[in-house]
């Protein structure tokens, strides 16, 4: 089942593409969205039926009904506040993946993380590892700065240009 933020992301996401309909369906949840004219969005949870029993109830589908004025303008000022907080990084750094691969905060599992919310850094430190095809990338910083925000998780599988690490250069 999706988690409400997981929903929230999804249906931003389609707000902000030229997409007029996005279904979307995994491991028994479904979920159809549709902009322009009368906007609804449906989440459904589907049970997988199983030969040996008889199938279970399915519960009601969640209907959310188009926006009204008001929601609009309170919808508006969220934007706009997001807007200010993603202004408020452009003068930040990214460090970002040189590679596909995972990510690791430190050197080993027992070994502390090469930097931690906070930490001061140079041009040459190394912030993490990303690890390719069995071969062990030191990531380095490029700047000197204070790291601001770690944005991915140990173990993490990243993309190739995939944001690491906000730094507040200095």
């Amino acid at each position: 089942m999706l988690k409400v933020q997981e929903i929230r992301e999804l249906i931003k996401l389609v707000d902000q593409s030229s997409i007029d309909e996005f279904s979307y369906e995994f491991e028994g949840s479904k979920i159809k969205m549709k902009k322009h004219g009368e906007t609804k969005t449906v989440v459904e949870h589907v049970q997988p039926a199983t030969p040996t029993s008889a199938p279970a109830p399915q519960p009601a589908p969640v209907v959310q009904e188009a926006p009204r004025p008001e929601q609009k303008a309170k919808a508006a000022a969220v934007q706009e506040l997001k807007q200010e907080e993603v202004q408020d990084t452009s003068n930040l750094h990214k460090i970002v993946s040189p590679m596909v691969g995972t990510f690791y905060q430190s050197s080993s599992p027992e070994a502390d993380a090469y930097v931690k919310t906070g930490s001061k850094v140079s041009k040459d430190s190394i912030v993490c590892i990303v690890e390719a095809m069995k071969l062990f990338n030191e990531i380095e910083a490029e700047v000197n700065g204070e790291i601001v925000e770690i944005l991915v998780k140990d173990g993490q599988l990243v993309e190739y240009g995939q944001p690491l690490f906000l730094v507040k250069p200095e």
